[in-house]
C-alpha cells in the first residue's frame, strides 16, 4: 500500500556524517529508521510522527543524530553525525499507516530495502 525507497546509504571514516533519505508514496502515520547489526537485534534508531510532535531517538544515537521530513511530508531524512565504527549496520526505513504505537520494530508495517552504512576506524 506504501513504498519506500532509501538512498543515501555509504562508507565513512569515524567521525563524518551521512544523510540517509528514504521516499513514501502515501501516507503514514509515522515513520523511522531502524538499524540491524550482524548478530544483534533490530534496533529502533529514530521515529517522528506524521503529525508535529517531538521525535524519538535511541539513547546512543541522541546528539548525533537528527530525523526529519521536507516541505511536502513525503520524504523522510536522518543526518548522521559524529559516526562511529558502532553505527555501523544495515538502515532501514519503516512506516505504519494506521494510528498506534510510535513505529517501533513490532509496530511498522512496511520496510524499505535497506542501505548499508560502514563507519571505518
Amino acid at each position: 500500500q506504501v513504498q519506500l525507497v532509501e538512498s543515501g546509504g555509504g562508507s565513512v571514516q569515524t567521525g563524518g556524517s551521512l544523510r540517509l533519505s528514504c521516499a513514501a508514496s502515501g501516507y503514514t502515520y509515522c515513520m523511522g529508521w531502524f538499524r540491524q547489526a550482524p548478530g544483534k537485534e533490530r534496533e529502533r534508531v529514530a521515529a517522528i510522527y506524521s503529525a508535529e510532535g517531538r521525535p524519538y531517538y535511541a539513547d546512543s544515537v541522541k546528539g548525533r543524530f537528527t530525523i526529519s521530513r521536507d516541505n511536502a511530508k513525503n520524504t523522510l531524512y536522518l543526518q548522521m553525525n559524529s559516526l562511529q565504527p558502532e553505527d555501523t549496520a544495515m538502515y532501514y526505513c519503516a512506516a505504519r499507516l494506521r494510528s498506534g504505537g510510535y513505529c517501533h520494530v513490532n509496530e511498522v508495517n512496511y520496510w524499505g530495502q535497506g542501505t548499508q552504512v560502514t563507519v571505518s576506524s
